[in-house]
């Protein structure tokens, strides 16, 4: 297809661009992307459209789409979907995106052969199109690819990467961002998504893509060089998650949330295998769509506890005893129970930290039990994530890995790295769970099955999850936690970013909530400078993340970027030792008021530094 635009209607649309950079409607940097995608032949099939706008005057839309070109984060390509830009979710970004992984690989001596990409995707507008999209582009390559015909979890996506023994693998997706949203997430041959040294490698071929190779997906399918392979990897999922069917009791009354996604298609199956019998689908969210209807604000996370709202009032009425909710990709658990045994008192959810407690213990119990634990035997967890799970390991005999930065793809890292067979459990803050080898990824199916499990173990003898949960906080210190988001969109967003990473960085604050802070601790520099000034050498991986050391043990902050929204994390941390935890209600309350101290001053620094 050619462009319908004359050089004149783009000699005038440049220029009209031009003069809104110098009327600050448009940003340099939007302008700069802009005209690539006006002038160079690579883009020619968008140019029609562009023109139109620039016709309309959408300098808002255009700055948005334009202002910078969508990097790969912690989860792959993400971002809001619209026909064109370089800031944008559409068919040349996510062409990019496929061309130069087949480029890269291509580029590899040492690469096994035959070349096998596998590809799935979820329940998001424009997913199925980009997966064929996808195929196609990596069949034009010379790859044989493995398709998953139909809504299917990421998790499962990570497991036929392995069990088809593939090159690499994509998931069409954009977990629990919103309806606007789609990205792609890229895969090695471990399963796991991409790590250095071939994430910037990958990238360097993205962003110098010049002609994106294509066949057609139908007269692939045919020829056979697209293989559809749902059914196979379905029964070969199943059976591997089914491993961790323990021996135990089964009276738990479960409701199961897959929140418009893929859930259904992955949990149920193994809820049932499992002999849960009395777990349902919530009706209202059982319908795939895109649109996330019946959920607030039509963002299906189950780490928001606004989404579990009426399905608790349901739970009540039925008297069940969990309530689990997976994200539209199906890698991410969330859960609420009552507080006591009683289904139809007060019910609360669990935040990520809590579960991944729970499960954690849960877990390593359990291999206790099976005699499955030696002196080798560790947990992952990332650096944002609870100390409480080292504690419960420690008490395990269990090592635990945490010195790694957000993203699975960093816990799946650490299993290969260090080595699969002696991996007990991984986890994260972010409500990502994983047991076992078969996937390199989270897990919201096993997840939900480990708390099935769990819950039906506790009914058992009396008590909830949040019981349990109190329990472990008496014997091993109470731990609290807190997570602040705050967006900041666009190019202005993204200097504010930079700028309060670099205030964090190099003159934070002597003191948050009352206490001295006790060191910096510069992941991007990997410095630790003390209150005196000095620094000493940090050992640990390379990121953008600062964390504060607070003078109380235990009590510290993070602040880094998000890698797949545009946004700021702040994580707090606070805690007392087991010996001050007796009277757990006490000491939940000192540390609530830590954490709104924290959280106070922490803003208030933040807002005196962009304003």
């Amino acid at each position: 297809m050619t462009t319908n635009a004359t050089p004149t209607s783009i000699e005038e649309a440049l220029s009209a661009a031009q003069k809104a950079v110098e009327d600050k409607r448009l940003t340099a940097a939007a302008f700069e992307n802009l005209q690539k995608w006006l002038t160079e032949a690579r883009y020619q099939d968008y140019v029609p459209a562009i023109v139109e706008h620039i016709q309309a005057a959408q300098w808002n839309q255009l700055d948005d789409v334009f202002w910078t070109v969508i990097p790969f984060g912690t989860g792959g390509r993400r971002g809001r979907m619209y026909p064109f830009g370089s800031n944008a979710i559409n068919e040349r970004t996510i062409g990019e995106s496929a061309q130069g992984l087949a480029s890269y690989i291509l580029s590899l001596p040492d690469i096994p052969r035959p070349l096998r990409c596998a590809i799935a995707y979820d329940t998001r507008h424009r997913s199925r199109e980009f997966a064929e999209l996808c195929a196609g582009i990596m069949v034009a390559n010379g790859f044989e690819v493995c398709f998953l015909d139909d809504y299917r979890a990421t998790p499962q996506l990570s497991f036929a990467v392995r069990h088809k023994d593939c090159t690499c693998g994509i998931m069409v997706t954009a977990s629990h961002n919103p309806p606007s949203d789609n990205a792609v997430k890229v895969y090695w041959s471990t399963g796991g998504q991409v790590l250095p040294p071939h994430d910037k490698a990958i990238i360097d071929q993205v962003m110098n893509v010049d002609e994106i190779k294509k066949a057609d997906f139908a007269e692939a399918l045919q020829d056979g060089k697209v293989q559809i392979c749902t059914q196979e990897i379905d029964e070969a999922f199943l059976a591997a998650v089914s491993e961790f069917i323990w021996p135990g009791d089964r009276d738990a009354k479960i409701i199961f949330s897959p929140l418009h996604g893929v859930g259904a298609f992955a949990v149920m199956p193994v809820l049932k295998a499992a002999g849960f019998s009395q777990a349902t689908v919530y009706e209202p969210h059982e319908q795939p769509s895109g649109d996330f209807p019946n959920v607030p604000g039509h963002v299906s996370n189950p780490e928001n506890p606004a989404v579990f709202d009426a399905i608790i009032e349901q739970a009540r009425q039925q008297a069940a005893d969990v309530i689990l909710a997976t994200d539209p990709d199906c890698d991410r658990m969330g859960v609420a129970a009552p507080l006591t045994g009683d289904s139809a008192g007060e019910w609360g959810t669990l935040n990520g930290n809590q579960i991944g407690a729970l499960l954690t213990d849960y877990t390593c119990a359990k291999y206790q039990e099976l005699g499955l634990l030696n002196s080798n035997s560790y947990v992952i967890k990332t650096l944002v994530t609870t100390e409480l799970t080292r504690r419960i390991a420690a008490a395990y005999g269990v090592r635990c890995e945490g010195n790694l930065h957000v993203g699975f793809k960093w816990i799946a890292g650490v299993m290969d790295s260090v080595g699969p067979d002696d991996f007990v459990f991984g986890t994260e803050e972010s409500h990502g769970y994983l047991v076992g080898q078969y996937a390199r990824d989270k897990d919201g199916a096993v997840a939900c099955l480990l708390m099935a499990q769990l819950v039906a173990q506790l009914k058992s003898q009396g008590k909830s999850l949040h019981q349990r949960l109190s329990e472990l906080l008496i014997q091993h210190g109470c731990h609290m936690e807190r997570l602040v988001n705050v967006q900041m969109e666009g190019s202005e967003g993204m200097a504010l970013m930079g700028k309060l990473m670099k205030a964090f960085r190099e003159t934070p604050p002597q003191q948050l909530g009352g206490i001295q802070v006790a060191g910096v601790r510069d992941y991007q520099a990997l410095t630790i400078r003390k209150p005196d000034g000095s620094t000493e050498k940090l050992e640990a991986p390379k990121a953008n993340m600062v964390m504060l050391d607070l003078a109380e043990e235990g009590n510290y902050f993070a602040v880094r970027p998000s890698g797949t929204e545009p946004k700021v994390k702040f994580y707090m941390f606070a805690f007392c030792p087991p010996q001050e935890s007796s009277d757990l209600p006490a000491a939940k309350q000192r540390l609530d008021r830590r954490l709104s101290d924290l959280e106070r001053d922490i803003r208030a620094f933040a807002d005196k530094v962009v304003s």
